[in-house]
Formats: structure tokens, C-alpha cells, sequence
């Protein structure tokens, strides 16, 4: 996938604060709720520009307040073990999702020092069905400099509270769950769980920096 991809995949993820631009996020509902943390997120990295750019490390700040609380990842963790996740103990399990969390936190805070100006267009909201658990929203990345890029959001419902939270990605149709899932499975047979933990906390540790030639 394509660095300027991942770049907006990001920048439009984390699109989800200053509390003067925080809007009520609806999540019973996946269009708004899309909508509604993207604009609470690129208002915040547009207001704070400049602090971002001077230290990067804030971005992490940005990735947990605004993007984590809208995520299922111990599903897209478990998704990402696959076959693996059945052989493995809880504590397995639970060492794993917890290492994925500061992995995305990491990844997606890095990948935000390339933030510029995009804008974004939700898809207009379609009634769903109440029996589904999956829907998809797509969202369009508008960038002057770029052709449109499209993006899909897999989000699922929580059966318990009825609210959506986000799992997946496709990026030109390639889904984020399953390219790490074809990256890790090998290293996951061979070398088990906790060794693949360990490598994705330390990867995790690396700072956020800024590339200036980005753009």
C-alpha cells in the first residue's frame, strides 16, 4: 500500500480537542458517527497545527482522545491472530490486544506529522437494517494537490449497548486487518504470541518524528 495512502487511511481514522470544537458523538449511529469524529479531529489538528509541529509526540495525545474510544480493538485484534487466537490462553490474548492498542496508537500518531489540510466527504447515511452487525461507510479524502481518494470503514455493532465502533479499513480495496494478518501469521506460527507482542511494544516505543520531506 502506497505511503501516501496509509498517510490519509490515518489522518481520516484519527478523523474521529480542543473542547470548543468537540461535537456530540452519536455512535448508535455509523454515518454519524464518521462524520462526527472527523470533524472533531481534523478541527483539532488544524486549530493546533503548529504545536503538532514542534513536538509530534502530541499527535499520540490526539490518536488516544479522539480515535481510540471509537475502535473495537480487541476484535480487530483477535481478527488479526486469526487461527491463532483459538490455541492461545487469555492472557495471550489479552498481551496481544493490549501491544496492538500501542502499536495503532504509534502508527497512526506517526502517520499524522504528514496531516496538511485534507478535507473529507462522508457518504450520505442509508437506513440499516436493525438485524446487521457489519456495515460499511465510505469516505472520500479531497486533497487540491491529489485525485480523490476513497476509503471504507468496516464498523461493527455492539450487541449489548447497540453502538458502532470501528475494526477495519479498505484502502483501494485492500483491508488494513488483512494485510497485517498476511505480515504476522507466519511470525505468529514460528515464534508464538508474546514474542510478536513484544516486537509490535517496542515498535511501538519509537519516537514520533516528522519527516520534512513529506508532503
Amino acid at each position: 500500500m502506497k505511503k501516501w495512502f496509509v498517510t490519509l487511511f490515518a489522518a481520516l481514522t484519527v478523523a474521529i480537542s480542543s473542547v470548543s470544537f468537540a461535537a456530540p458523538i452519536d455512535a448508535k449511529d455509523p454515518y454519524l458517527l464518521i462524520n462526527s469524529v472527523a470533524e472533531n479531529a481534523f478541527s483539532r489538528l488544524k486549530a493546533d497545527k503548529d504545536q503538532y509541529i514542534e513536538n509530534p509526540e502530541l499527535l499520540r495525545v490526539v490518536v488516544k482522545e479522539e480515535l481510540m474510544p471509537y475502535i473495537n480493538v480487541r476484535y480487530a485484534a483477535l481478527k488479526v491472530l486469526g487461527p491463532q487466537a483459538r490455541k492461545a490462553s487469555k492472557e495471550e490474548r489479552d498481551l496481544f490486544t493490549e501491544a496492538f492498542y500501542d502499536y495503532l496508537v504509534a502508527s497512526y500518531a506517526q502517520i499524522l506529522t504528514q496531516y496538511t489540510d485534507q478535507e473529507i466527504n462522508v457518504e450520505p447515511a442509508k437506513k440499516i437494517d436493525a438485524k446487521r452487525k457489519v456495515v460499511s461507510v465510505r469516505v472520500d479524502i479531497l486533497d487540491k494537490a491529489r485525485p480523490p481518494i476513497r476509503l471504507d470503514f468496516a464498523l461493527r455493532k455492539n450487541g449489548k449497548t447497540e453502538e458502532w465502533q470501528g475494526f477495519d479499513v479498505q484502502v483501494e480495496g485492500v483491508s488494513m486487518l488483512d494485510t497485517k494478518t498476511s505480515e504476522w501469521s507466519g511470525e505468529l506460527r514460528r515464534n508464538g504470541i508474546e514474542d510478536v507482542a513484544k516486537q509490535l511494544i517496542e515498535r511501538a516505543k519509537a519516537p514520533i518524528t516528522r519527516d520534512e520531506s513529506a508532503s
